[in-house]
């Protein structure tokens, strides 16, 4: 992320050895993770499942948030995928499961990687779609699957949602954030009629409260500040109590939010945030990490680690606090539907 990171890093690399080469990847910076599921047969297509990831490139696909079928992907978008998929399975002459990841930014889509075997998400694409794409593998590898039936992958009556489960409450002192190494323990998948009904039930189900008053928000970086400035003034218009470290008081301040400013932990100063946190004086906390080697991350760390220590509902995604603001404002969180699986594959 920076000159410092790169001497850092060069500098660990030449100690392991100074022969060995080093390979320096480009980290696409807002773009989206798209995941495609798929069956082929001696090289051409049989069936697919496609699923976006609702937090951008950048979190490991196991941590990531998945929707499907893709709720926000243009229909462009999905056809270069589909294309792109036929291409690699007929050049690979695929026969059996495979799954391919794809960023996608301004319509423009890359490959990260192609994997010939079934992903954590084939399940997932077989509960949601009703077809049984382990079946159909199994039948591809064997040379015996049909090759001239149709199957609806695509346009269902019902969104599913499969959220990470993660368990930083018992692993002492791990910092409880995201990023590209895979770091949750479980998954559960949920329905809805919606997106944002099926994210809503699947974030209950892996232990998320909803926040009923007081939510607490430190944001580092000022784009993510001015990227949330919409979804904060939704949660204000809405009633709910906000509470700030210095930096993101001000900012609120100065569009016109209240809020009560809290001193960082590491600011010996009340109203303090570890008091708070403590007291489970706020019902949800948004911390948004800048990346950069700072104090500010060493008391973003605290934050984090006292918010779970203390059993207190952490988001630290600008995407999903964006997706999770929309949901509680268009649907009933209280209550959410409990359809019976066999029921919502009938409705298609």
């Amino acid at each position: 992320h920076s000159e410092d990171d790169l001497e850092s890093f060069l500098d660990q690399a030449a100690t392991v050895s100074k022969e060995a080469p080093v390979v320096i990847s480009k980290f696409e910076i807002g773009a989206k993770e798209i995941e495609f599921d798929g069956v082929a047969q001696n090289g051409q297509l049989l069936i697919y499942a496609i699923s976006e990831h609702i937090e951008n490139a950048g979190v490991h696909s196991g941590d990531a948030t998945l929707v499907m079928p893709p709720q926000r992907l243009h229909i462009e978008t999905i056809r270069q995928i589909k294309k792109a998929s036929k291409q690699i399975a007929q050049g690979l002459n695929i026969s059996g499961p495979f799954n391919i990841q794809f960023l996608a930014r301004d319509n423009h889509l890359k490959v990260i990687e192609c994997n010939l075997r079934a992903s954590r998400s084939f399940p997932f694409a077989s509960k949601v779609t009703g077809h049984n794409f382990a079946e159909l593998a199994t039948k591809a590898l064997m040379g015996n699957a049909p090759t001239n039936a149709r199957y609806q992958t695509l346009d269902l009556n019902h969104v599913a949602v499969k959220a990470a489960q993660f368990s930083f409450s018992r692993l002492k002192g791990a910092d409880p954030r995201l990023g590209v190494e895979m770091v949750s323990t479980g998954e559960v998948a949920c329905f809805g009629d919606s997106a944002g009904e099926a994210l809503l039930t699947a974030l209950l189900a892996v232990g998320f409260k909803i926040p009923k008053k007081n939510i607490l928000l430190t944001i580092g970086k000022l784009e993510d500040k001015v990227a949330l400035l919409p979804t904060i003034q939704a949660l204000h218009a809405k009633g709910f109590t906000l509470s700030a470290t210095q930096n993101t008081h001000e900012f609120l301040k100065s569009r016109n939010i209240p809020s009560v400013m809290l001193y960082k932990v590491s600011e010996p100063r009340s109203p303090n945030i570890k008091e708070y946190l403590e007291n489970r004086r706020t019902d949800l906390v948004i911390n948004i990490p800048t990346h950069e080697s700072t104090q500010e991350q060493t008391d973003g760390y605290f934050i984090r680690r006292l918010a779970t220590d203390r059993g207190i509902p952490l988001i630290t995604n600008v995407q999903l606090f964006k997706r999770i603001v929309e949901a509680l404002s268009e649907e009933a969180p209280a209550a959410p539907p409990c359809i019976a699986w066999p029921q919502l594959l009938e409705k298609n």
